[in-house]
């Protein structure tokens, strides 16, 4: 690949990034009041994302083989504990992620 062409690509990914991020606002002004069906899937979207997310990232363990499902299941109780307790997807997040790495990498070997 040659320069040209990195610079070309990068730039392509640029105009398609700031496409996306300028959109709404192209799409939907201010001014304008926000349609029901938009205001309605940003509302459900964000649930329904996440408990794709959730069937995707559990739909490959194996209840019945070592390690038993145990990493998942340890690392899905903590992100809800950590939830519960603190109200911060991030952190929540964050953390059972680099806890489950930890019981993968360490622990279940």
């Amino acid at each position: 690949m040659t320069t040209w062409q990195a610079v070309v690509i990068v730039a392509i990914f640029a105009l398609a990034t700031f496409a996306t991020r300028a959109a709404p606002f192209v799409l939907f002004p201010p001014q304008r009041p926000t349609p029901r069906y938009v205001a309605y899937l940003g509302k459900v979207l964000p649930f329904a994302i996440t408990g794709m997310l959730i069937v995707y990232c559990l739909k490959d363990i194996t209840p019945f083989a070592p390690p038993y499902a145990l990493p998942e299941l340890i690392a899905v109780v903590v992100v809800a504990g950590l939830y519960l307790a603190f109200k911060n997807s991030l952190v929540a997040i964050a953390a059972g992620t680099v806890l489950y790495m930890v019981l993968v990498q360490v622990v279940f070997v």
